[in-house]
Formats: structure tokens, C-alpha cells, sequence
């Protein structure tokens, strides 16, 4: 009996023994063929997979190009940024990361809720901007607790600064964080503290001044901290474009600071000879400086409040009624379709009849020519011209000189301004053209409107004679523009005329210029304008409210004034426009223009821009 028992237990143990050895082998035989499958069969596989918990690629973004005078003076560039991020998934508890940053870095409460907020409407594998512009003290102490914050990334990064602050504000407008329409899926774009252009030339050569993005490779630690860059030069991000301007930086400063602070108020220079715009402002403007770095609601619905508009670019934006800057196209139209010898005296007894209306002169003239006509900025004899000509000939002109449609430049907003003609009045109004309309733009009022640049290029093709075509980005061509269809002894009439407006006494601007350029011996040709921009009544005419002084701001005149030096050999043309100014074209806007003049020619603002310049 005990034989059997102990046979059956030798038999069971052998049973178990075999079950479990099979079981074990079975066991060592998966790890062998795991193994094998993974350091044999999908070696590479799991060496990449390894490899991408080893090393992290971050995003480069680009140095954004700069924007230069043309003489290389900056007008926008780039300064360094110290930035602090946090990537939400690795943070886990944000709000508790968020608190521990507040020990060591600027973050306020109210931001810190802010964060928050886009945190909760964020993909959590995106960076999101938690404090910005941080000195170099703040941002070492960011990086000496890096390994209490998960998830904070302190980055150094680029921000745009604008060093003449106003001065260029509505030329090279600002850059921004790019709307969600805008950035769609673009990583570069959702990058935190990547800015696109939002306005001027900033947002019309965007893709220019942008780059393109590129990859660095990090290796990490189990935690994800960075322990070295492996930077590749094939990856690298490409900076943008450098842009070189036709403007001259220190004229454009002293334009600002000689137009009016207090006006609403805007000019513009072009070099007869190339074209070059040199200078393009307007007052009031702002600093584009708080919109690269961000803009409080308060301060923009402060510049938005104003009713001088100073993020109006009025300069290219602004369309006024020319007034009688508007009279040396009328003259020229009247050479062309010859309906008026330069010679002829016409009476000017103050006013004139038409049907049940009456136009007024500003004064009593008596019989003027032309060349007198343009010295006393005789109206009458305007009126008498343009009903001659009638509105199709006379537009036919108007656009020749530059006016009725947009100079083409690289600038968002340039606005073409109006020249009326019969078809038009007829598709915006469903009514006929009259005579009426015809004798109030043959004055630079009624329908005509004009920008000051528009202005500035009728007066250097007027100066020169010649098809002037602005442009105001440097491309290195030498621009050679054709004769413009008219006569040289009408051209010297009207020149001649702008010259006694200003430097011959009883010109209309004589006085207020203080007899003229007064630069050496050098003389200017000019004219005044003074634009009504509400027509006044026979009542009001009768109780003196003609004044503007008298009038709401917004129902005074406009102030105009378009001038061009040096007269016998012209290279500077101007126009400036002070909006609802009293005191007419030749007293506000006059001496503005005057001075611009002189400054350019001290300066001599058009040399060649790789001409040495010991000022700079």
C-alpha cells in the first residue's frame, strides 16, 4: 500500500513538474520571441520611438526684416524679448503652476485669470504667452525655479520697436498677434509672441519682412527639460527681407514737428527728378510702439475718441476739396483744349449770376489775365474758364496731372480722391451735370476731392513738366519720365503765376511767407487753397458767419497750400492740408510748406541714397 501511495505521489510531482517547465518555457519562449521582435525584426522602429523621448523639435520663428530710410536709418527693427510660456498638458495643475510663477515673475492677478481663460479654450499641447517683456533680472529668476514650474517655458524671443515712434506710425503701421482666420492651422502663426503685419507697410509687404520658420532639436531629460540645442544649419529660420524707403527719416521728423500738433494735419513731399517720396505725415499720430507690445482698451478707445482722428492716415487717406490749388490744372485744361488766351482779361466785379445762384469771389479783382488770376487767386476768372471748358475736358486734364485715382503703392488705405466728370454724376446721382457744378470745380469745390499726396504729384508734374510717378520703396531703377503733352509757354504762364503768389508782393501767400522762400536767391512757385467744406448760405453770408472762427469746428474750412522748389530748376514739390484751420491756405498752410521746402533743400533730401551723410 505505501509502495502504491508513494508511486502516485511521484507521479503527480512529475505531472506538475512537467506542466510548470512547460509553462516557463513557454514564458522564456515569449520573452524570446518579444525580444526578438523588438531588437531584431523592429529594431528601427523602437530606436525612433526612443529617440523621440530622448529629443524634442521647437519651432524657430524668424527675425522679422527690417524697415530703413533710404539712407539705412531704421525705422523699424527688432529688439530682444524675454518671454515666459506655459504649455498646459505638462503643467497638469496650471492655476497651481500659475501661483508659483506670481513668486518670482511680474504676473498680476488679473492676468493670471486671463491665462486662464485661454488656457481653457486652448488645445493643451499649444504655448500660451503668460508674461511678456520681462527684464533680464526677472527672467534669470524664471529660470532658477524652472524645476518647481512644469510646463513654463522661459524663451527669448524678438519684439518689434518702432525708434521714431509717431513720426512713421501711419507708413509703417504695427504688427500683432494674427486673427484666427488669419493663422488657421499655421504653427508659425499660433506661435506665442509671432506678430504679422495689422496695418501700413508692415501688413502690405507682410510676407516680405516675415521669413520663414524653422526647427531646432533639444535633447531632454526624463522631466522634458532641455539639456543641450543641436542646432542644424539646413533647419534654421530665415529672416525677412530688409525694405529700403525713399523716405529721408530726419525730414520726415521735422515735417511732423512743423505741421500742426494741434490741427488735424497732413503733408507730403515727392522729388521732381525721381519721383521719391520723401516725407508722408500726419498729425496727430500715435505710437505704434503700444500696439506691437499691446494696447490697453482705455488708451485705444482714447485715440479712437478723438476727433482729430490720429489713426487716420490722412496723408494718402485724407480726400479734401482742393480749392484753389485745384486752378493750375484748370489753366492747363484750358492750354489743351484752347478756350482761353493766356492774355485775355476777364472782369471780376466780385461775384457772377448764374439762373437764380450767384458765385462769389473772395475779393474784388477787377480785369485780370491769367498770370493775374493766379497772383490774386481770382475766382471769377476761374468760374469763367471751367464754364468754358465744361467737366469732361476738364476731368480728361485733371487725371493727367495725377488726380482721380490711387497712386500705386505698397500701402493699404491709399485712396484715389474724385475727379467728377458727366457719367459720373449720372451713375451716383441719377441727375444731369450742370453749369453750376462745372463753375464750383473750376474753384477745387463741389464733387473734386484730392488726397495731399495727389496734391504734392500734381505740383511735380506741373514743376517738371513731365509724367513724375511716385514710389516709395528704393528698387534701384532710375526712373526716366516722358514730357507731358503741353506746351512750354502755358507750362511757364502757370509757373509764373505760382511764382508771384508767393515772392512777388500782392500774391496772395506773399506776405504770410514773408516775401517768399527766402533760402539764398532761390525763389518758389505756390498756391493757396481754401476749401469750404459746407456750402454757405446768403443768410449766413449776410450776418458775417463767413469767419470760420465763428463756425463748430467741423464746419470751418480747410486749409491747402502746394508749393515747388527751387523755382527755375525745380526738385522739391509739397502739398499740405490743415483740416478746419482759420485763417485760409496762405496764413496756416502756406508757411508749412514753405519751410519743408527749405529744409529739403538744406538737407538736400533727394541725394543718392548711398551718399554720405556726416549728420547720421
Amino acid at each position: 500500500m505505501k509502495f502504491e501511495q508513494s508511486k502516485d505521489t511521484e507521479n503527480t510531482f512529475t505531472r506538475r513538474t512537467i506542466v510548470l517547465g512547460a509553462g516557463i518555457g513557454a514564458v522564456f519562449t515569449t520573452l524570446g520571441l518579444r525580444l526578438y521582435q523588438i531588437q531584431v525584426r523592429d529594431a528601427d522602429k523602437f530606436a525612433l520611438l526612443s529617440e523621440d523621448n530622448q529629443f524634442n523639435y521647437r519651432l524657430l520663428a524668424p527675425s522679422r526684416g527690417r524697415i530703413l530710410d533710404r539712407f539705412g536709418v531704421p525705422i523699424a527693427e527688432n529688439e530682444e524679448n524675454y518671454t515666459v510660456l506655459i504649455v498646459p498638458e505638462n503643467a497638469k495643475d496650471a492655476e497651481a503652476v500659475l501661483d508659483r510663477l506670481a513668486e518670482v515673475a511680474p504676473l498680476s492677478e488679473e492676468r493670471k485669470e486671463q491665462v486662464l481663460r485661454e488656457i481653457a479654450r486652448t488645445p493643451g499641447f499649444r504655448s500660451i504667452t503668460v508674461v511678456d517683456d520681462l527684464n533680464w533680472r526677472e527672467f534669470a529668476q524664471v529660470n532658477l525655479h524652472a524645476p518647481e514650474l512644469p510646463g513654463v517655458l522661459p524663451i527669448v524671443g524678438e519684439t518689434r520697436f518702432y525708434p521714431r515712434r509717431d513720426a512713421f506710425a501711419h507708413i509703417t503701421g504695427y504688427v500683432g498677434k494674427a486673427d484666427e482666420a488669419t493663422a488657421g492651422n499655421d504653427p508659425l502663426l499660433r506661435s506665442p509672441g509671432f506678430r504679422v503685419g495689422r496695418d501700413g507697410m508692415e501688413r502690405a509687404l507682410d510676407l516680405q519682412l516675415r521669413g520663414k520658420a524653422g526647427s531646432l532639436k533639444t535633447e531632454v531629460d526624463a522631466f522634458g527639460r532641455v539639456v543641450r540645442e543641436l542646432p542644424d544649419p539646413e533647419t534654421a529660420a530665415q529672416a525677412g527681407g530688409d525694405i529700403r524707403l525713399t523716405l529721408d527719416a530726419e525730414l520726415q521728423e521735422y515735417a511732423v514737428e512743423r505741421i500742426s500738433t494741434e490741427l488735424a494735419s497732413s503733408t507730403a513731399v515727392i522729388d521732381v527728378q525721381t519721383g521719391d517720396i520723401l516725407a508722408l505725415a500726419s498729425q496727430p499720430a500715435y505710437d505704434p510702439n503700444h500696439f506691437a507690445r499691446g494696447m490697453s482698451q482705455t488708451e485705444y478707445d482714447m485715440l479712437r475718441g478723438d476727433e482729430r482722428e490720429p489713426l487716420f492716415q490722412k496723408a494718402f487717406a485724407g480726400t479734401y476739396p482742393p480749392g484753389s490749388t485745384f486752378k493750375p490744372v484748370v489753366a492747363m485744361a484750358a492750354q489743351r483744349h484752347g478756350v482761353i488766351d493766356p492774355n485775355e482779361r476777364i472782369h471780376c466785379g466780385g461775384s457772377v449770376s448764374l439762373g437764380r445762384a450767384r458765385f462769389h469771389c473772395w475779393k474784388v479783382h477787377g480785369a485780370v489775365d491769367m498770370r493775374a488770376a493766379f497772383k490774386g487767386s481770382c475766382d471769377i476768372y476761374f468760374y469763367e474758364v471751367a464754364r468754358r471748358l465744361g467737366i469732361d475736358r476738364l476731368a480728361e486734364v485733371a487725371r493727367e496731372f495725377g488726380m482721380g485715382h490711387a497712386p500705386d503703392l505698397p500701402l493699404p488705405g491709399v485712396r484715389a480722391g474724385n475727379i467728377p466728370d458727366e457719367a459720373w454724376k449720372r451713375a451716383q446721382y441719377n441727375e444731369p451735370w450742370t453749369t453750376g457744378d462745372s463753375l464750383n470745380a473750376g474753384i477745387g469745390q463741389g464733387y473734386v476731392t484730392a488726397s495731399p499726396l495727389q496734391l504734392a504729384l500734381m505740383t511735380a508734374r506741373m514743376a517738371s513738366g513731365r509724367m513724375v510717378m511716385p514710389r516709395l520703396v528704393l528698387d534701384g531703377a532710375s526712373p526716366d519720365f516722358e514730357h507731358m503733352d503741353y506746351a512750354d509757354d502755358w507750362l511757364a504762364v502757370v509757373r509764373e503765376g505760382m511764382r508771384e503768389v508767393c515772392e512777388e508782393v500782392g500774391g496772395t501767400a506773399n506776405y504770410y511767407l514773408g516775401g517768399g522762400l527766402n533760402y539764398g536767391d532761390m525763389q518758389m512757385g505756390g498756391k493757396s487753397g481754401t476749401a469750404q467744406v459746407r456750402r454757405i448760405t446768403a443768410a449766413e453770408r449776410a450776418a458775417g458767419l463767413t469767419d470760420s472762427q465763428r463756425l463748430p469746428y467741423k464746419h470751418r474750412e480747410h486749409a491747402l497750400f502746394i508749393g515747388f522748389a527751387p523755382f527755375d530748376k525745380p526738385r522739391y514739390a509739397c502739398a499740405a492740408v490743415a483740416e478746419h484751420a482759420s485763417g485760409g491756405g496762405s496764413r496756416v498752410a502756406g508757411p508749412m510748406v514753405r519751410d519743408i521746402l527749405v529744409h529739403a533743400l538744406e538737407r538736400n533730401s533727394g541725394r543718392r541714397p548711398d551718399s554720405p551723410l556726416a549728420s547720421l
